[in-house]
């Protein structure tokens, strides 16, 4: 085998590896935020446009504001909660970014 041969084999076998690790990545999600946040929809209502006045609305509100609160729900330090604190546990810190980010994206309704 001459080393012309050699070295394309070599150049060969890196180009395939390096497809092959690129291929092996995990798919990202561009769509994760919207999906995570859809599930606080039933209170909060789509895209944290909230109906009513007995739950806050999420639209508009600061990543950090969110981020915070969750923390707390998830640590047991607001009282008198019906049901965050147990949602709050169910994600994990990176998650609920996630959805804190996508929330303070979203424009609040008109007169909220």
């Amino acid at each position: 085998m001459t080393v012309r041969r050699i070295l394309a084999i070599a150049a060969l076998a890196l180009a395939s590896s390096g497809a092959m690790a690129q291929a092996a990545a995990p798919a990202v999600d561009v769509n994760l935020a919207r999906n995570l946040a859809a599930t606080c929809a039933n209170c909060h209502g789509t895209n944290g446009q909230v109906r009513g006045t007995d739950v806050k609305g999420l639209a508009g509100v600061p990543a950090a504001n969110i981020v915070s609160l969750m923390a707390a729900y998830k640590a047991g330090s607001i009282p008198n909660t019906t049901i965050m604190h147990q949602i709050a546990k169910g994600y994990t810190d990176d998650q609920i970014k996630l959805i804190a980010e996508y929330f303070a994206a979203q424009k609040p309704a008109a007169g909220r």
